[in-house]
C-alpha cells in the first residue's frame, strides 16, 4: 500500500504541474484545479477515467508499459521523471524489490584509482554517502567530510548549519539532493538505510520535509557547482558525473575553467595540502 501510494503522488504532483496550454488544451471560464484534470490526463493518454482515477487513488496496480508510456507523454515526464514512473509502478507490485547492496568503502583498487586523478574527486553512494576521496576531493570538501552530522550530502545541507554558507546556490543544491534521493527512492523502496536516512530528515528539517513532499526527481551528471571554502574563498567548478563499474558507484570530477581565479584557488589548495608544513 505505501509503494501504491507513491505511485498516486507522483502522477498527483506531475498532473498538477501540467497546463492546459502545455498540451493544447483550450479553457474557457475558471477552472478549479491549476494543472490538469484526471478527466484530461485519462484522454490523452488514451485510458479510462475511471482507470486513471483508480491509479491516482492507489488502487491499480501492475500497470502495463504501454499505459505507463502513454501516461508519462501526457504528463510531459522527461527521460528522468519517466525512470521514476516506472520504478515506481514495479515498486508498487505484491513484491517489494530488493535493495541493491551497495560498498560502504571504496576497494584498495579503486582508491588507487581515484588518487591518479590530478582534479578533485570524490565518490558517493546513491544515497549521498561519501565513501572516497582523492587528497584534493577531500580538502574541496573539507567541511562536508569534516560535518558533526558525517560525510552525507543530504545530512550537511540540511542539519549543518555550515552548509548554507559552504554552498553558494545552497537552495539549488539543496533540492536537487532532495531529487536524486526521490529518484533512488523509487528504485529501492525498501532500502532500510534510505528509510531511516529520509525519517531522520523529515524529522529534523522543514524544508526537507516539503521538498520531499513535491515528488520532484533529479538525476546528477554533469554541471556547475559554486562553493565558499574557509581556505581559499569562492571557488566554481564543472562537474562530471564518472562510474566505477565493479561497484556501481558514482564518482565526481571537478575541474576549474583553465585560467581562472578558480583554477588558482585550486591549484593553491593543492599546494597546501602538498607540503605536511603548511596542514
Amino acid at each position: 500500500m505505501g509503494q501504491s501510494r507513491e505511485l498516486s503522488q507522483f502522477l498527483a504532483a506531475r498532473r498538477a504541474a501540467v497546463t492546459p496550454a502545455d498540451v493544447g488544451i483550450p479553457v474557457h471560464g475558471r477552472r478549479q484545479v491549476a494543472g490538469l484534470r484526471r478527466e484530461e490526463v485519462a484522454s490523452l493518454a488514451g485510458v479510462s477515467v475511471e482507470y486513471y482515477k483508480r491509479l491516482e487513488r492507489g488502487q491499480a496496480t501492475s500497470p502495463s508499459d504501454s499505459v505507463l508510456g502513454a501516461l508519462a507523454d501526457a504528463l510531459r515526464l522527461n527521460a528522468t521523471e519517466r525512470s521514476h514512473l516506472f520504478d515506481l509502478a514495479r515498486a508498487a507490485g505484491p513484491a517489494c524489490p530488493t535493495p541493491r547492496a551497495e560498498p560502504a568503502a571504496l576497494r584498495p583498487i579503486a582508491q588507487r584509482v581515484l588518487d591518479t586523478i590530478q582534479a578533485a574527486a570524490v565518490v558517493i553512494n546513491a544515497r549521498g554517502d561519501y565513501i572516497g576521496a582523492n587528497a584534493l576531493g577531500r580538502a574541496l570538501f573539507e567541511p562536508l567530510f569534516d560535518s558533526p552530522e558525517g560525510a552525507n550530502s543530504a545530512r550537511f545541507l540540511f542539519l549543518d548549519p555550515a552548509a548554507r554558507t559552504f554552498w553558494v546556490d545552497w537552495e539549488q543544491i539543496a533540492k536537487a539532493t532532495v531529487g536524486s534521493l526521490r529518484s533512488y527512492a523509487g528504485a529501492n523502496p525498501c532500502d532500510p538505510a534510505l528509510t531511516s536516512l529520509v525519517g531522520e530528515l523529515s524529522t529534523r528539517s522543514e524544508a526537507f520535509r516539503t521538498w520531499w513532499a513535491a515528488h520532484t526527481v533529479h538525476a546528477h551528471q554533469a554541471g556547475v557547482k559554486r562553493v565558499r571554502h574557509p581556505l581559499v574563498g569562492e571557488v566554481t567548478v564543472n562537474y562530471e558525473m564518472l562510474t566505477f563499474a565493479a561497484d556501481d558507484v558514482p564518482m565526481a570530477v571537478y575541474t576549474p575553467e583553465p585560467g581562472s581565479a578558480s583554477e588558482a584557488a585550486l591549484n593553491l589548495l593543492g599546494s597546501w595540502i602538498a607540503t605536511p608544513a603548511a596542514v
